[in-house]
């Protein structure tokens, strides 16, 4: 039986809960691709099968923040998914702050387990900065899904060189959380 992953490419187009910018980049453009990519990965891979919150770049889920957080984990929870995965990008007001991260509900379980073998491989790939991976039990995508879930940061929009590299390279950030993925199943491509 496939290993169901749900793929939430975070944020929305543009209104409620869109994302951060930096560098002339949009958080929910490069989510999107990300996203997608590493979506056809999966589907080509036949020990998985993948959805993805936003099929077509244009997709906007909920009315508002709360709303759009509420359907991604609808969509996962009523598949059901076996493990769910949001891509983000980071920002900070410190346009020195770069590197790859990622939250996980708590510690040491399995989903902290996927979040690492995902970081190393994003991090080893395109040759960020691993910051390692956190616990944020607050964050709603990660509290209310009924699957183990990781948030993965992918690199600082506001970052210019974390941002060059996934301008210049989406696919290679898609293939590291692959390859991140295989590991911690223990699969081959």
């Amino acid at each position: 039986m496939a290993i169901r992953i749900f793929i939430d490419q975070g944020h929305n187009p543009s209104g409620p809960n869109a994302g951060a910018e930096g560098n002339g980049l949009r958080e929910q453009d490069i989510t999107y691709i990300v996203g997608r990519y590493l979506y056809d990965l999966l589907q080509a891979n036949p020990n998985f099968e993948a959805r993805l919150s936003r099929n077509t770049p244009t997709e906007t889920l909920g009315t508002s923040n709360a709303t759009s957080l509420q359907q991604r984990v609808r969509m996962a929870n009523s598949w059901p998914a076996d493990y769910f995965i949001s891509i983000h990008t980071n920002g900070s007001v410190n346009p020195a702050g770069n590197g790859t991260e990622a939250y996980v509900y708590r510690l040491n379980d399995e989903s902290y387990y996927l979040a690492q073998n995902m970081v190393n491989a994003i991090s080893n790939r395109m040759g960020t900065e691993n910051r390692g991976v956190f616990a944020r039990p607050s964050l709603y995508v990660l509290r209310r899904t009924r699957m183990p879930a990781v948030l993965v940061e992918l690199g600082f929009i506001s970052n210019y060189e974390d941002a060059m590299k996934m301008k210049n390279d989406p696919y290679g950030f898609a293939y590291a959380m692959y390859q991140g993925i295989l590991r911690f199943f223990g699969v081959n491509s």
